[in-house]
Order: structure tokens, then C-alpha cells, then sequence
């Protein structure tokens, strides 16, 4: 019953943005690290709740899902620029690689 101590609000939000932190640093396509930012997003919301600041959690409730659609839409964005690029044969990247 030792385990169960540790499982309360503010180490399961450390343990939700170390996961998402290291989801970013570690996937490679974009949707998953969309999904990864998110994790750790909720993380930091659970910690910001379990520190009391609720007027600060009020506004990361409000941007965090702000801040996804902004990136969502820049991601389909640059992908819709590499595969017009790749279409196209850039002058820059004549050969159409795709570089990450």
C-alpha cells in the first residue's frame, strides 16, 4: 500500500508532463507530438489546480485549446507546403526531399 501513497494530484501531473515532455522530444510525426502536447498541457493544468492558482488555471483552460487548433493548423499547412514543393520540384530542393 506504499504505491498508493504517491498516487496523488501533484505527482501524477509531474508524471503526465514528463510524459508528454518526452513524447515530443521522442515521436516523430506531427499529429503525435500534437497529442503528446496536449498530455503534458493537461499536466500542467492538474499541477496549476493541486497549487490552488485557479485563476491562472482559468486561463490555461481557456488558451491550451486555443494553442491546439493554432498548431493543427500550422501543421497542415507546412505539410500542404512540402507537398506542393515535392509537386513542383523547388528550386531550393530540386530533388523534393522531405527534410525533418
Amino acid at each position: 500500500m506504499i504505491f498508493l501513497d504517491f498516487l496523488n494530484v501533484t505527482s501524477i501531473s509531474i508524471i503526465l508532463m514528463f510524459i508528454g515532455a518526452f513524447g515530443i522530444i521522442l515521436l516523430v510525426k506531427p499529429l503525435d507530438k500534437l497529442i503528446m502536447f496536449a498530455v503534458m498541457e493537461a499536466g500542467l493544468l492538474l499541477a496549476v489546480v493541486s497549487f490552488r492558482y485557479l485563476d491562472v488555471a482559468l486561463v490555461i483552460a481557456l488558451f491550451g485549446p486555443i494553442s491546439t487548433v493554432i498548431f493543427l493548423l500550422s501543421i497542415i499547412k507546412i505539410n500542404d507546403i512540402r507537398k506542393r514543393d515535392i509537386k513542383e520540384g523547388n528550386k531550393n530542393n530540386p530533388e523534393g526531399e522531405i527534410f525533418d
